[in-house]
């Protein structure tokens, strides 16, 4: 547990020193929520309480693949990186100390997000509700970590920053977290199922607001952690092998 504490200190000091990696983080999901959401649903109690979970699932999405992907990759190509992997410790404390430093970021994003929706919107949720969404979005941020793991173990700091930025928009858009259920542009209406964006807000929705998650998305969410998870096994595999050889 101390090496966990340790490790989770060093990985949040590390992060803050670049103030605007917090304040980006934090400023997409509550300046949708801002320009978007309050003044198009923010007087409908069922379209904005959709939307609050769409743009939560959206701050989840973007932290984890930044914290992970760019993160990772920075500290990869910092020179105390090699030193800290010879250490008895092992890996699983920092590995863990990263996960509960992300957590700490989640919360940050997330909350901004609550007190838009609570004092400028008509949304409504019961704290068991509430309770039940933060379970969803940690469920959800399962795919994106990995993703993130990936990208930042297989990609030096300047690609890894690129494709997180290329991708974080067309996963947010085609999964849906930019509108709400059922009222999807066609084509999107068809890829979306198959993304994991979609699965992981369908969790929020039906934690919030009683929406039934599609089989087809569900199925999907699950087969993205697998791909994911071999993704960034794979990569930290590879980045192991290339520092000892």
């Amino acid at each position: 547990m101390n090496l966990l504490l340790v490790h989770a200190k060093y990985q949040f000091l590390e992060t803050i020193r670049v103030p605007i990696a917090v304040v980006g983080t934090v400023f997409f999901p509550t300046a949708s929520m801002l320009f978007f959401v309050v003044p198009f649903t923010g007087e409908d109690p069922v379209a904005a309480t959709y939307a609050t979970g769409s743009m939560m699932a959206f701050a989840v999405m973007i932290t984890c693949l930044f914290q992970y992907g760019a993160g990772v990759a920075e500290d990869r190509g910092q020179p105390w990186d090699p030193y800290i992997r010879t250490l008895p410790a092992g890996a699983l404390p920092r590995f863990f100390g990263r996960v509960a430093t992300s957590f700490g970021f989640i919360v940050a994003a997330v909350i901004p997000v609550l007190l838009v929706a609570t004092f400028l919107t008509e949304a409504t949720a019961t704290p068991g509700q509430i309770l039940l969404g933060l379970g969803a979005l940690l469920v959800g941020a399962v795919p994106f970590t990995l993703l993130g793991l990936g990208i930042g173990y297989a990609m030096p700091m300047k690609a890894a920053l690129a494709v997180t930025n290329i991708i974080f928009f067309p996963l947010a858009f085609g999964g849906g977290l930019l509108t709400g259920p059922n009222v999807l542009p066609g084509f999107v209406e068809v890829i979306a199922p198959f993304l994991p964006t979609r699965g992981a807000v369908e969790l929020v929705w039906a934690a919030v607001g009683g929406f039934r998650p599609q089989t087809t998305s569900m199925v999907m969410l699950v087969v993205w952690v697998v791909v994911f998870g071999a993704f960034a096994a794979w990569a930290y595999r590879r980045d192991e092998g290339r520092r000892f050889r």
